[in-house]
């Protein structure tokens, strides 16, 4: 019974302590909001292929875009979005690129950071090369600083007590570890007192069995009649 209540009181702890994890920022989704190529790289009119990749990583075809000189849209939702992810602060190796039969054409290659996304924009990337393209990248989740609050957000009402609202949350992470702690302990408790309770019961039963034996072999020798 006593082990069945700490299987009970340790189910609460694993969901706190999921909730807790819960509060960890996710990993930056980065999606094409708009482009514009002022030039392509193919003979005869062809129709260019466009597509973005970062190093190491697949490459997302952007179909839509065919025609230089026009301003594509996109609302983030489509199928071969977002284009990658940025984990923590680490930055990727990006690029936008022309598919060609010999060798793919390539507009521009830069390193892409989590730092470059503005919280003023939405998340907003711009990146402008002159008579090559033009594009806006977007990552709310990517403003990211070494102080752990984001571009630009200082003046910003709604972040003016980011640090109290990161005294509650480790206040109560706190809160959890001490009450998962406890919660251990009391079950290793529960289990030693179950343990020793049945180390006594069967010292007990080894007492008197052990009487019992002495009580067969002096009926057996016929001790017990002459006393």
């Amino acid at each position: 019974m006593a082990m069945e209540w700490c299987r009970i009181l340790l189910v609460p702890v694993c969901l706190l302590s999921l909730l807790s994890a819960s509060g960890v920022k996710a990993d930056g989704n980065v999606t094409l909001h708009s482009l514009t190529i002022f030039s392509t790289h193919e003979w005869f009119g062809a129709k260019p292929e466009v597509y973005f990749q970062c190093q190491g990583e697949d490459v997302v075809h952007l179909p839509d875009v065919e025609v230089k000189g026009q301003l594509y849209k996109f609302s983030g939702q489509e199928s071969w979005q977002p284009l990658t992810t940025l984990v923590g602060k680490k930055c990727k190796l990006c690029g936008l690129f022309e598919k060609d039969m010999l060798k793919d054409d390539k507009f521009d290659q830069w390193e892409l950071c989590p730092s470059d996304f503005n919280s003023n924009s939405d998340g907003a990337y711009f990146r402008l090369k002159e008579k090559e393209f033009n594009l806006t990248l977007s990552c709310p989740d990517c403003n990211i600083v070494e102080s752990g609050i984001p571009y630009g957000v200082a003046a910003d009402p709604e972040f003016t007590n980011e640090p109290e609202k990161n005294r509650t949350h480790h206040g109560w992470t706190a809160v959890i570890v001490v009450f998962s702690l406890l919660s251990l302990a009391g079950c290793a408790f529960v289990a030693y007192s179950q343990w020793r309770r049945k180390q006594r019961e069967l010292q007990q039963a080894r007492f008197i069995k052990l009487f019992e034996d002495d009580d067969f072999l002096d009926e057996e020798l016929g001790l017990k009649d002459g006393l």
